[in-house]
């Protein structure tokens, strides 16, 4: 097989596989483990976007990340307090599990991506709720009362987030051995 169709051939899984993640991640955000007040929820939707991350890279991982987002904002029935709220909960949270590419190749990379990319999207919706969700403060969650949006934000976004990067973690942890190859990208060579 020549370069070019090699090359092609690539390009053509790339896209498949992130089709079909993309349709995986959708399929698991609708079956939530856990549902929070105002949208919030424990569920297994990044598992396969951080997969595919780590096999293709960091600009194909934002790019199915940024179409994940996208793609949950009419599948999810989205839940927002204004076009800021729609685009920072969907659309540039689930971008940065992308950032899980920044570990392509590496045998530990598909744990340190999903540590990255889950951060930073707890970090985008902490944001959101410092600043856009900031008007439901004071606001009762755990049968708490909260008046700071910070406060509020950090334990209302913890609580899910921790959550479901843990389960990622030892998700991984299980398959890592079956699908060590596959982690590590070492089929598409």
């Amino acid at each position: 097989m020549s370069a070019s169709n090699t090359t092609r051939h690539l390009a053509v899984r790339m896209l498949c596989e992130g089709a079909i993640m993309l349709a995986l991640g959708l399929i698991l955000s609708n079956l939530p483990l856990y549902r929070l007040p105002n949208g919030g929820s424990v569920s297994l939707d990044m598992l396969p976007i951080l997969f595919f991350a780590v096999r293709w890279g960091v600009k194909p991982g934002l790019a199915v990340g940024l179409i994940f987002g996208v793609l949950q904002i009419f599948t999810e029935g989205a839940i927002a307090w204004g076009w800021q709220s729609l685009l920072l909960d969907f659309v540039v949270a689930f971008t940065p599990l992308g950032l899980a590419g920044l570990f392509r190749g590496k045998s530990w990379g598909i744990f340190a991506g999903t540590i990255l990319g889950g951060g930073a999207r707890f970090v985008v919706h902490f944001i959101s709720g410092v600043t856009i969700y900031a008007i439901l403060v004071p606001t009762e969650l755990f049968e708490r009362t909260y008046t700071s949006p910070a406060l509020y934000s950090l334990v209302y976004n913890g609580s899910y987030m921790l959550i479901d990067i843990i389960l990622c973690l030892v998700l991984f942890g299980l398959l890592r051995r079956p699908l060590r190859k596959f982690f590590m990208a070492e089929d598409l060579r």
